[in-house]
């Protein structure tokens, strides 16, 4: 395939170039980077290939292909819900939900033509298996307002104290391993 302008020679160039760097900071092997079967894709996730082909039309080069899947979060039991303080009201007014789901495997693969119309240098793939990410949403409390009635003392109301709000925080936590490979062309 020809590169027939010097913009496009030199996005192909930065290309290579980004491509290089990051592969000998992370090598990866051909093994390593392409599945040898197609994983099972779970109930939780639902397979999608991103259509790319038409920007071969307006690229000078083939289109990259992009396969993944969607993944489908399934929300938990609010944390700390129904435990109540000293004085009657809730320990946590907003409690935070936990949120789990499976981020589906990712393979990305681009041809990578010649360079000023000479021998194709190969196709360049980038991987990610799938994994596991757990999160939960922020939530808020408001510290323990009201207290007990003092002991002893008979029709006793119960003390105002000064609300200690406080707003927790969103977690989030999970691994993604994408490995990089420059594949030699066929040719």
């Amino acid at each position: 395939m020809n590169v027939k302008s010097p913009a496009g020679t030199a996005l192909l160039a930065a290309c290579l170039a980004s491509a290089a760097a990051t592969a000998l900071a992370a090598p990866a092997t051909a093994s390593q980077a392409r599945p040898a079967a197609p994983e099972p894709t779970a109930a939780s996730d639902v397979p999608l290939e991103v259509p790319l082909s038409p920007l071969s039309q307006v690229l000078p080069l083939e289109a990259p292909t992009v396969t993944t899947g969607v993944p489908a979060a399934a929300p938990g039991m609010p944390e700390g819900a129904g435990r109540v303080g000293e004085g009657g009201l809730p320990e946590v007014l907003v409690p935070r939900t936990p949120v789990t789901a499976v981020l589906p495997s990712t393979n990305v693969t681009a041809s990578l033509p010649g360079l000023l119309g000479g021998r194709p240098l190969g196709t360049a793939m980038l991987a990610s298996p799938r994994s596991d990410v757990e999160s939960s949403t922020p939530g808020a409390t408001l510290g323990d307002p009201v207290s007990l009635p003092q002991s002893g003392v008979l029709a006793a109301l119960p003390d105002l104290g000064t609300p200690r709000a406080a707003l927790l925080g969103p977690t989030l936590s999970g691994v993604v391993a994408p490995g990089l490979a420059l594949l030699p062309s066929d040719s």
